[in-house]
């Protein structure tokens, strides 16, 4: 087992936050800072920030602290931002054309190279850069391009078709919003499920327990 095996998914996790945090540091001109000062900004245990980066080397020294630029790239380089995965997105209506224009794939290690829906209404008009084309012609867009991920942004019932062409066409990840448990039918898949309406229901919980 690999050093980067061993490392726990909570870690993991907050390394994007690690990221973020990072990045105002840098754009407001700070230069260095400490564990105990960029733990009091992030509402964390400097001890629990050294542990976090000690797990994949030694970033700081004890008593001057960290190079906030270096320390940016490093985990840049961690979560594999430096480089540009291309990925593919189904399901081109309301949520997908959202998540299309909004969230600035490049910053993020992911590169947007195709758009796909079966909707005739809305195959063949334009999202930024790309045309959305019909999910028939999936099959020679990712022969010709490789895409590595996909974006599901489809109802949960369409889903397990979908994913099964998709890994069979050579796609090894994917960010999950249908609701359809990918890993069940396929456990070697490396995904992200997101569902919205748990963290708004989350909330509420929170709320209720504030009344």
């Amino acid at each position: 087992m690999s050093r980067n095996e061993r490392i726990s998914m909570s870690v993991i996790r907050r390394l994007p936050r690690y990221y973020r945090f990072l990045y105002d540091l840098k754009e407001n001109g700070v230069t260095r800072i400490s564990s105990r000062e960029l733990a009091q900004r992030m509402h964390l245990t400097a001890s629990q920030i050294r542990q976090d980066f000690n797990c994949f080397g030694e970033f700081g020294q004890q008593g001057y602290g960290y190079m906030v630029e270096q320390l940016y790239h490093e985990i840049e380089r961690i979560l594999g931002l430096d480089q540009l995965t291309p990925a593919i997105l189904i399901g081109a209506g309301n949520m997908g054309r959202t998540i299309a224009t909004q969230m600035h794939f490049e910053r993020r290690g992911m590169k947007l190279i195709g758009i796909f829906d079966i909707n005739p209404q809305i195959v063949g008009t334009s999202i930024g850069e790309l045309t959305v084309l019909s999910e028939d012609e999936m099959v020679e867009f990712c022969q010709t391009n490789q895409p590595e991920m996909a974006i599901l942004c489809i109802p949960k019932t369409s889903a397990p078709g979908v994913v099964q062409q998709l890994t069979e066409l050579g796609i090894k990840g994917f960010w999950n919003f249908s609701h359809y448990y990918i890993n069940d039918a396929h456990p070697d898949a490396i995904v992200e499920n997101v569902h919205l309406s748990d963290s708004l229901m989350t909330l509420s919980y929170r709320l209720q327990q504030k009344d």
